[in-house]
């Protein structure tokens, strides 16, 4: 598995990470516990090092799976997990922090993230100096290793880092979803802030398992995904359809395709999520593969007559 350095922390991060979003089951469907801690055991066997989870990610159930899961392997693995933007005031940082050390079983977070900014969902504003103050003194204390932050435009990251150093920037990013590269891309390459995309998969879109007309049960959040929305849904098909044999000429699946592209561009990881052991080994190969120059332009050239007709708003979900 390649691996990234986040950073100066000393930390590696496995280019291929494994998402635990679903492993909360809040938002999701058909979710299992005892599946999920098959797929985060077969990940590790695959060469996955690193996890990352939520503590709103079910209320700490995402975080708790995952302590449980990696608790025989804890000091060979790479924990991250985020704080959500209704405890950013200092107290409340270090209370949540706190709760996240229960729920994974663990003494340290290796990789501490601001998971949307102040504000967000309609919390309070907290300056971010304070988050920031909040962190550093977790930082010094040994309680977390690393900070990062989440779903920040790059004002926001350029703000966070008046008071801080920020190791990493997770956005949504895929080949159907590419806002990212307009905004704070160049600039994390300049900073040496390592990008872990979420979604790169765009939430299964990318592995061709939805028909021409996708169904989703009661709960679950794709429905709300602007990509399924039929004024682009209909793009996408075409493009999958010219994915389609470049994954099979190289010998890959379209999910492993998706995220070989991912994790192509320099200093860019991909959080993959998993509902069983066969998803999980299946993710982890992307992390071992090459692309030629030509073949990963090629898909960049077919992504794109998906992207250049999404308007400008970062955020994926019509919540």
């Amino acid at each position: 598995m390649k691996t990234i350095p986040l950073g100066k922390t000393g930390i590696h991060l496995s280019a291929v990470i494994m998402g635990t979003w679903q492993a909360g089951k809040a938002m999701w469907a058909g979710i299992e516990d005892d599946q999920t801690e098959r797929a985060m055991a077969a990940a590790v066997d695959a060469g996955i090092t690193t996890f990352d989870t939520a503590a709103v990610y079910g209320d700490g159930h995402s975080e708790m799976i995952l302590g449980k899961a990696l608790r025989h392997v804890r000091r060979t693995v790479v924990i991250a997990t985020k704080v959500f933007a209704h405890s950013l005031a200092y107290e409340k940082v270090f209370k949540a922090c706190h709760q996240s050390l229960r729920n994974l079983q663990t003494d340290y977070i290796d990789l501490y993230q601001i998971h949307w900014p102040s504000g967000s969902f309609g919390s309070r504003d907290v300056p971010i100096e304070e988050t920031m103050r909040a962190l550093n003194a977790l930082k010094q204390q040994g309680k977390i290793r690393a900070v990062g932050v989440s779903n920040f435009s790059q004002a926001e990251i350029e703000a966070a880092e008046a008071f801080g150093t920020v190791d990493s920037y997770q956005p949504p990013y895929s080949l159907f979803w590419r806002h990212m590269e307009k905004t704070a891309m160049a600039y994390c390459r300049e900073k040496g802030i390592v990008v872990m995309a979420y979604s790169p998969m765009a939430q299964g879109i990318l592995t061709g398992k939805f028909g021409a007309t996708p169904q989703f049960e009661k709960g679950d959040h794709r429905a709300r995904n602007v990509l399924f929305q039929p004024e682009h849904y209909a793009r996408i098909q075409e493009a999958l359809k010219a994915l389609r044999p470049i994954a099979a000429q190289n010998g890959l699946t379209l999910g492993q395709l998706a995220l070989a592209w991912v994790v192509s561009r320099e200093g860019t990881s991909a959080i993959a999520g998993a509902r069983n052991a066969d998803q999980a080994v299946q993710n982890a190969r992307a992390g071992i593969v090459t692309l030629p120059s030509e073949v990963l332009s090629e898909i960049d050239r077919i992504g794109r007559t998906v992207t250049d007709h999404l308007g400008d708003d970062p955020v994926m979900w019509k919540w």
